[in-house]
């Protein structure tokens, strides 16, 4: 399937404008109100929202990475934003900074600074959908092999599953959080629980706990 170029103009504006939500959200986590309005960032004049399910969001990768996350696949705010996990309700930037990973709380937006981090992302299936649960088994299709490919190119440390439906969409099972005995290559595998606000039950402290565990993996204490 063709992919859609959302235009620049658009991307940008739509990308402040979820830099803004973003801040907002961030100072203040209680602010339902926000949350219900968030639809309507995806409304980018002249955009078609249906068009989302088409876009392509490029790997954030680099050599030799401590940690590549993987996502199980972008959902339509990503989608619209070109950026990975930019739904303000989902805690993944927020779970990064709380466990170490970066020195401070980045947007979605600066998401090109993390391999600065030494930390990338991609995702188990790259098509978009406005839940997981909207994924076809064909949409997981060469997933394994295409992160074999990542690991033996790149060689990060670690590939991190941002869910357990990340890690069984990709090589068909059902794992559990933790350090996988799975290898490829030299890469470890971990799973860490879904950042997704659909994993609300969860409680952020548990979450803190698995993501902490893989940095204490990642970036061993010398101490």
């Amino acid at each position: 399937m063709a992919t859609t170029d959302v235009s620049a103009v658009q991307t940008s504006s739509l990308l402040d404008s979820l830099h803004d939500f973003q801040r907002r959200f961030n100072e203040n986590a209680r602010v339902k109100k926000l949350i219900k309005g968030w639809d309507r960032y995806l409304k980018v004049e002249g955009t078609d929202t249906n068009e989302l399910y088409t876009v392509t969001i490029k790997d954030l990768i680099a050599k030799d990475l401590r940690v590549l996350f993987c996502g199980i696949n972008p959902g339509r705010m990503s989608a619209a934003a070109r950026t990975h996990f930019a739904n303000p309700r989902n805690d993944f930037w927020r779970l990064l900074h709380a466990a170490g990973f970066t020195p401070r709380l980045m947007t979605p937006a600066e998401q090109r600074e993390l391999t600065g981090h030494g930390c990338g992302i991609t995702n188990s299936a790259h098509r978009p959908t406005a839940g997981s649960g909207d994924l076809r088994r064909g949409d997981f299709a060469a997933a394994a092999e295409r992160l074999a490919r990542l690991a033996a190119d790149l060689r990060p440390a670690l590939i991190a599953f941002v869910g357990k439906e990340a890690y069984r969409g990709a090589f068909g099972e059902r794992p559990s959080l933790g350090l996988q005995k799975r290898r490829l290559g030299d890469t470890r595998l971990f799973v860490l629980p879904s950042t997704s606000p659909a994993n609300a039950a969860v409680p952020w402290a548990e979450r803190l706990r698995w993501f902490k565990k893989l940095r204490a993996l990642a970036v061993p204490d010398r101490s």
